[in-house]
């Protein structure tokens, strides 16, 4: 697997610093914002697995950047802030944080958190798994325990959503999902949006299509949802 990569949000340079020393000492992967503006786009780009998320930012309160990432995304979402008040955890946990942890902390705890946060990832992965270990289309291959994707004998580096979003389909090969229902499967029972589910499967095709423009794994069925198609080697799919 991947080493778990981390979005830390804080605007405090001091602390910033301290969560993000204490994640190299863990060889955790991280990219940094200190606006509220600037964390949504990283979570958008960046796809992490986890995020560390203070909520007195300088341009937007973190409970409203919790409820514009649970929008489109389950990532777990790590609440570092000096809010003391019990109104204050409830409104972030409320709005789709997972954990809450409040300023000052100790090193030791945050790690805690985040072993935490990690094993709920790995949890979530593990559900879309099959009965069987190897998954193989054509070229193709995905293979369940490792965590790992194939393309002509080559590993394909994914993101969690995007391998997310690959495992479902394989699962249901040749069954034509609903975006409502790839919405629901990968996302919980948080709103998503379609343009946001559109998205992934781009960047998804871009990986594993030699063609993105003329897919041969996925196919699109406009308005409806995506299949991924059955590719036989000496024959052309459907």
């Amino acid at each position: 697997m991947n080493k778990p990569l981390i979005l830390v949000v804080e605007d405090d340079k001091a602390i910033r610093k301290l969560i993000t020393t204490t994640l190299e000492t863990q060889q955790y992967l991280y990219h940094t914002a200190e606006t509220g503006g600037a964390s949504i786009l990283e979570a958008v780009s960046k796809q992490p697995d986890i995020i560390i998320l203070d909520l007195g930012l300088p341009d937007m309160d973190g409970v409203d950047i919790i409820k514009k990432i649970r929008a489109w995304s389950n990532t777990p979402i790590l609440v570092v802030s000096a809010r003391s008040e019990v109104r204050d955890k409830i409104d972030a946990l409320d709005a789709g944080a997972d954990d809450y942890l409040t300023k000052p902390f100790s090193v030791e705890e945050l790690l805690a958190r985040l072993r935490v946060s990690l094993r709920r990832v790995r949890y979530d992965s593990d559900k879309l798994l099959k009965d069987a270990s190897v998954f193989t289309n054509e070229n193709l291959k995905i293979d369940y325990a490792a965590g790992c994707v194939w393309l002509d004998d080559e590993e394909v580096h994914l993101t969690p959503i995007e391998y997310k979003l690959l495992c479902l389909l394989a699962k249901n090969v040749g069954k034509v999902l609903t975006h409502n229902y790839i919405l629901h499967e990968i996302w919980g029972n948080y709103t998503s949006d379609v343009p946001a589910l559109r998205v992934f499967m781009a960047t998804l095709r871009k990986k594993i299509e030699h063609t993105p423009a003329q897919p041969k794994y996925i196919q699109t069925h406009i308005g409806v949802g995506y299949r991924m198609l059955q590719v036989d080697d000496d024959r052309k799919s459907l």
